[in-house]
Parts: C-alpha cells; structure tokens; sequence
C-alpha cells in the first residue's frame, strides 16, 4: 500500500525570485519567421472571397460540385477534376437562433447563423453564415438568400469578406 507524500523536498520558487534575479534564468526572443497556408483548395477559396466570388472544386466521377472547395471527393475518393464558380445565392438549409457571442458573453439582440445551400453547388453543398436584415421570427427553411459583400477595399481573403445573406424575393412567373 502507497503512502501519499505530504512534503516534497527542496524549496518551492515564488515569481519574485525569478524576477528579482535569486535564481539562474534565460531569457530568449527569437527571431522565428513562419508562414502559413490554408492549402491548396481553401486558399484558393479565400483569394476568390477577396474578388467577390464563391468557388467550388468538381468531381467528374460523382458529378459534385463541392463548396467549400477540397483536393479530393471524400465520397468516391478521387483527387478533384477541376474549379467551377458558383453564386452566391442560395437554400436555408437550416439555422439557429443566438443570443450568445463567439467569446460566450450574452447578447442583447439575437445572431441567426444557417447553413446555406448555394445554387450551382450540389446537394447539401455550402456554407454556414450569418444571417442579416431579417427578424429571427421570420426566418424559414427553404428560403432565398444572397450574400451581402464587404466593400472591394475592405476583404481581406476571409470568410467574413461576405457580412452576411440576406432574404431575396423570388420572382414567379
């Protein structure tokens, strides 16, 4: 049977023996440079978002047209064929109501975030978004919906170069 230690040996350090020099220290800034990517298929994704487009990669086997973008169908397992832009119109597919923020602090007027299906993509192909100019009462699945840009000079390559969707009318015939 173990006994359990209720003293370690030594002395324990307190933060102003470090910063008043009482015990041996290296202090070191280094000089790391780094980049990044996102990949081949989103950051491409991303430098189309810059020029107000939404791309998508092909799959000629599966006949998909999948948003976002990737190298290879994860359905049949094939490298993609190609790029294809799509609009950026699209289906609620489905949403929530929020009246939490991204940091968990509450919030006084709701964010409606969906998942939109967007037209020229296959089935089930899109994105998740905010939704904007629209009470969350009147929010449907099935709707029209279309992007809403940031001004050219503000997009930065970034999911939030698109401010939101917002509800269109549909024309009938």
């Amino acid at each position: 049977m173990s006994e359990k230690i209720k003293h370690y040996s030594g002395e324990a350090l307190k933060s102003a023996d470090i910063e008043e020099g009482r015990v041996p220290t290296e202090k070191c800034r280094p000089k790391a440079k780094f980049a990044w990517s996102a990949g081949m298929a989103m950051s491409r994704f991303l430098e189309e978002l810059k020029n107000g487009k939404i791309i998508a990669t092909t799959c000629n086997k599966c006949k998909r047209i999948m948003v976002p973008p990737r190298i290879y169908c994860e359905n049949c397992f094939k490298p993609t064929d190609g790029w294809t832009y799509v609009k950026d119109i699209g289906t609620i597919n489905t949403y929530s109501v929020s009246y939490l923020a991204a940091d968990a602090t509450r919030l006084k007027e709701p964010i409606i975030v969906a998942i939109i299906d967007l037209d020229g993509a296959s089935e089930s192909m899109g994105i998740i978004h905010k939704l904007g100019e629209i009470d969350p009462k009147e929010v449907k699945f099935g709707m029209k919906v279309k992007a809403v840009w940031k001004p050219p000079e503000e997009r930065v390559g970034a999911i939030t170069d698109i401010k939101y969707f917002k509800p269109i009318k549909e024309e009938k015939p």
